[in-house]
């Protein structure tokens, strides 16, 4: 394991790779009680169309997340969820559009809850009975993602931002997609992404990085196979596909987002720097600071829950904004106004290095939290970047980057925007 220095955290982080191409990655907290732990795939919702051996798959929206729903189950019929709480763990996954992650927390029985992690992602176990009951359970969780207001605002936004791209479908699938998925598609996506060059896991706590590795390398498959190619089909133009959407629900005040499409750089240090420059460039347009929001407040057109960020993940990356507003049409043509101010006289010095500071210091203080940490290392792994370099990074970003950013992703032509809104009476 190679040892790695960040003087500007104090961290310290291990990093090797075992013998069957998992990476390992341990940040060491001495004296902590706590033991954090995530297994992590390079495997996500948008991850439908892949080859592998030469054959290519096209597999229904939702198997990801579907696949991570059966990986608890053991040939043994156990449940893993059960059996790590049993131990004292607190143990959860989730699944993104790019990537699916196990993980748990305990104070106790560390490496005994450790082995059982690796091992349950490891050892795949379906049967068409168990596989048609989830399907009930699934289809639960998508009737009431359909009733969910913020969810179908995010989704209409992105159906109206890419025409093709899988980013723009439910990490979950549908009712009808997830009917389509058979116990042979889970086996068949396990074995394609669930290979150990494909995955990394990552550690903190009181613990012995060599440790460490060795478990890994005890509890994983020793050999795996090369990594699908996936293809997330021909690459889109930066122009929306439909400009504004109107949906109504049932909501005490309209919700809405904007967004726009950007062109991701090449994984790495690129892409890593591009990230932190959007996020810093957004919260200096539109963050609690900004002579924007602060306008909007004191006009009554945002509250307190109006945010803004940039997403990037399997090879896209989507600005949006969104809260709620009375009336979302004139916070679209103020953000339209206030870019145009930007471009003419740039940004304030003094805002920008106020806000700047305040991202470090936010992201020192995010790293007390080891949990959020291990997650971060885990997820950004697959990008080719390490967050414990998001200090360093954020301040070495100038000014005129964000300018940059700004008069580039928030062009006027390439703005959408989503609204939710109460049905009017007749």
């Amino acid at each position: 394991m190679q040892r790695i220095d960040y003087p500007g955290t104090g961290d310290v982080l291990y990093s090797g790779t075992a013998k069957n191409g998992l990476r390992v990655r341990v940040l060491p907290k001495k004296g902590f009680s706590g033991f954090y732990a995530v297994f992590a795939t390079d495997y996500g919702g948008t991850y439908r169309k892949f080859t592998l051996d030469g054959v290519t798959h096209d597999t229904p929206a939702g198997v990801a997340h579907y696949l991570e729903h059966k990986m608890f189950d053991l040939p043994e019929g156990d449940n893993a969820l059960t059996l790590l709480s049993q131990n004292g763990a607190d143990p959860n996954a989730f699944t993104s559009s790019d990537v699916t992650a196990y993980y748990f927390h305990c104070t106790r029985l560390f490496e005994e809850n450790l082995r059982m992690l690796l091992h349950f992602v490891s050892t795949p176990y379906f049967t068409a009975e168990t596989v048609a009951k989830e399907q009930g359970i699934i289809g639960q969780e998508i009737h009431m993602g359909e009733d969910n207001p913020g969810t179908a605002n995010y989704y209409g936004l992105l159906e109206q931002l890419y025409r093709r791209h899988p980013i723009r479908e439910k990490v979950i699938g549908t009712v009808e997609s997830i009917a389509q998925i058979t116990a042979e598609t889970l086996y068949e996506c396990h074995r394609a992404f669930y290979t150990p060059q494909n995955m990394v896991l990552c550690v903190a706590g009181d613990v012995d990085s060599e440790r460490i590795l060795t478990i890994a390398e005890e509890e994983t498959p020793g050999t795996g196979h090369a990594v699908p190619e996936v293809d997330f089909g021909a690459e889109e133009d930066l122009l929306p596909v439909e400009r504004r959407r109107v949906i109504e629900m049932p909501v005490a005040a309209p919700q809405f987002l904007i967004g726009a499409k950007i062109r991701p750089a090449e994984k790495g240090e690129k892409l890593f720097r591009q990230q932190l420059t959007a996020s810093l460039a957004l919260r200096l347009l539109a963050g609690p600071s900004s002579p924007f929001y602060n306008r909007l407040y004191e006009e009554g057109l945002l509250n307190r829950f109006f945010d803004a960020d940039a997403d990037f993940s399997t090879g896209v990356g989507t600005v949006i904004l969104g809260g709620e507003s009375r009336d979302p049409d004139a916070v679209l043509k103020a953000l339209t106004e206030e870019v145009e101010r930007v471009n003419r006289e740039g940004l304030d010095d003094g805002l920008f290095e106020r806000t700047r500071r305040a991202g470090i210091g936010s992201a020192l203080h995010a790293m007390e939290d080891f949990d959020d940490v291990c997650v971060s290392l885990a997820l950004d792994e697959f990008d080719g970047f390490c967050y414990l370099d998001y200090p360093a990074v954020t301040a070495s970003i100038e000014k005129r980057e964000c300018e940059d950013f700004l008069r580039e992703a928030l062009q006027e032509e390439r703005l959408a925007i989503s609204m939710v809104r109460a049905k009017k009476e007749g």
